[in-house]
This record gives C-alpha cells, sequence and structure tokens, in this order.
C-alpha cells in the first residue's frame, strides 16, 4: 500500500507522483525522499540508488529521476532506536 509518509493516508497506485504532487489529505508533498521506495537513512546519500547530487531536504519535493513510490513505511523506528539508546545509556549508568 502506498501512503503519504507524514499523515499515512493511503494513495492511489493509479495516480502519477510528479514535482507539484501534494497530499490530497495533508497538502504535503509526495516527491520526496521520504515516500520514495530507494530511501534508506544507512545508505551512501541516504538512497540505494547510484544518484549524482545529494538531496539534503528530505522532507520537500525535488528533481530525482529515480524516485519510485514506496510502501508504507512505519515510524516506530524511532520509538526502537530511542530504547536501543536507553539500554545502552544504561550500561554506563553510575547508580548501583
Amino acid at each position: 500500500m502506498r501512503s503519504c509518509y507524514f499523515c499515512q493516508t493511503e494513495i492511489d497506485v493509479l495516480l502519477t507522483i510528479g514535482h507539484q504532487s501534494l497530499c490530497p489529505n495533508c497538502g504535503r508533498d509526495l516527491k520526496v525522499c521520504l515516500n520514495c521506495k530507494f530511501y534508506s537513512p544507512s545508505s551512501y546519500k541516504e538512497c540505494t540508488e547510484n544518484i549524482e547530487e545529494h538531496v539534503i531536504n528530505k522532507d520537500i519535493a525535488n528533481f530525482c529521476d529515480h524516485f519510485v513510490m514506496g510502501e508504507a513505511k512505519s515510524k516506530g523506528g524511532t520509538k526502537k532506536k530511542e530504547e536501543a539508546l536507553k539500554a545502552f545509556n544504561s550500561l554506563f549508568n553510575d547508580d548501583f
């Protein structure tokens, strides 16, 4: 299911996503790295494709030729990251 990264509204698969495409619910840009199936925070330039220029702002529309609307991504990764950081920091806690 394709959905807007920002509000998780389902996006019609027949909709062609262009530079000026907006989410029908929240009005945010749809052609953004955060909505792309190639977006990967752990990859070089945060993209699994071999892109020429690094896109700095991942949350605003861009002109990347590699853009393909990806499947819905869970924002739950942030919570897992916070939990892992908390567990790591507890290793160095001086309270006995």
